[in-house]
C-alpha cells in the first residue's frame, strides 16, 4: 500500500487500546494485595513494543482482531513477569524500572515473585479463553509460540546465559546468541503471534520470522547504546549497570560507532525482509523499526 502512515495516530490508538484491556485483565482484587503488584508491574509504564509488533503484524496480515489483543496483551504480561524477575536480588538487583521504584522495593521480594508468576499465567488464560471468543487452532499457534519465545530456548535461556556470563569476554557469535534468546525471541515471537492470527503465506511468514529477528537484535543492540549515553531519568532504569556488573555488551566488544553502525545494518535487513514479504500494507511494521533503532530510551 502506497502512501505515508499517521504514525503516531496509529500508535495512540493502539495504545489506548491496549493500556484500556490491559487495566480490565489484570484484576486489582487479587488476594493479600497480589492484584496491586500485578497492576503496578504491568499499568502506566513502558513502551508496548511488543503488543503494537502483534497488532501491527496481525494487520498486516489481515488477522482476527480478538485474538490479536489478546495476544498483544499476554506477550506484555509476559515482558512484564520477565522485567519483576529480573529486577529481584538473586538477578540484576535493581531498583528502577520504567522511572519509578521496582516491584520488590515497593512491595517486597516474596510478594514481587508472585506477581511475577501470576502474570505469566494471566499470560496463556488470555490466550485460551471459553466460548468462540478465538479459533481453537489459533489459541494453540499463539499458546506454543509465547511458551517458546519465553521458555528455556527464548527469553528464559537467555538470561540464564547472561547471568552466567558476567565477568566473561563472549565473542560476537557469544553475544550474538545470547541477546536473540534473551531479547530477540519475544520480540520476535510477538512478530509471529501477530502473523498466527491471520493467514500469512510460507514466504510471507518466513520474512516477518527474518524482519522480527534483525528487529529483536538492534533493540539490544540499541538498547546496549543507550545504557552509556544516556541518562537513568531518561532511561527510566538505572543507566551504567552492564559496566558496573562487569556484563558483556556491543558497546564493550564492538565500541560505541560499530555498535551504531550495526544498528543501522539491522534496520536495514528488517525492512528489506519487509520489501520480501509480499505483503501489501507494512507502513506500521516499517514505522515500529524505524523507532526502535532511532529511539533515545
Amino acid at each position: 500500500m502506497t502512501g505515508s502512515l499517521d504514525f503516531a495516530g496509529w500508535t495512540r490508538d493502539r495504545l489506548g487500546r491496549v493500556e484500556a484491556a490491559l487495566s480490565g485483565w489484570v484484576d486489582v482484587g487479587g488476594p493479600a494485595g497480589l492484584g496491586e503488584a500485578m497492576r503496578y508491574a504491568v499499568l502506566d509504564g513502558g513502551k508496548r513494543l511488543r503488543p503494537l509488533l502483534v497488532l501491527a503484524a496481525a494487520e498486516a496480515v489481515g488477522g482476527h482482531e480478538g485474538a490479536a489483543m489478546r495476544a498483544a496483551c499476554s506477550v506484555e504480561l509476559i515482558h512484564a513477569y520477565s522485567l519483576v524477575h529480573d529486577d529481584l536480588p538473586c538477578m540484576d538487583n535493581d531498583v528502577l524500572r520504567r522511572g519509578k521504584p521496582t516491584v520488590h522495593v515497593k512491595f517486597g521480594e516474596a510478594q514481587a515473585l508472585l506477581a511475577g508468576d501470576a502474570l505469566q499465567a494471566l499470560a496463556f488464560e488470555l490466550l485460551a479463553p471459553e466460548g468462540d471468543v478465538v479459533p481453537v487452532a489459533v489459541q494453540a499457534s499463539l499458546c506454543r509460540l509465547l511458551a517458546k519465545a519465553a521458555g528455556a530456548h527464548g527469553m528464559a535461556g537467555g538470561q540464564a546465559i547472561d547471568l552466567a556470563s558476567v565477568g566473561r569476554s563472549l565473542t560476537e557469535d557469544e553475544l550474538r546468541h545470547m541477546h536473540r534468546l534473551k531479547t530477540g525471541a519475544l520480540l520476535q515471537g510477538s512478530v509471529m503471534m501477530g502473523a498466527a492470527c491471520g493467514r500469512a503465506s510460507a514466504s510471507s511468514s518466513a520474512a516477518l520470522a527474518r524482519y522480527g529477528a534483525a528487529l529483536g537484535l538492534a533493540f539490544q543492540v540499541v538498547d546496549d547504546i543507550l545504557d552509556v549515553t544516556a541518562d537513568s531519568q531518561t532511561l527510566g532504569k538505572t543507566a551504567g549497570k552492564d559496566a558496573e556488573q562487569d556484563k558483556p555488551t556491543y558497546v564493550s566488544l564492538l565500541g560505541l560507532e560499530r555498535s551504531r553502525e550495526h544498528a543501522r545494518e539491522l534496520l536495514a535487513d528488517a525492512l528489506g525482509a519487509l520489501d520480501a514479504s509480499g505483503l501489501e500494507d507494512t507502513r506500521a511494521l516499517r514505522a515500529l523499526a524505524r523507532m526502535v533503532v532511532e529511539r533515545d530510551n
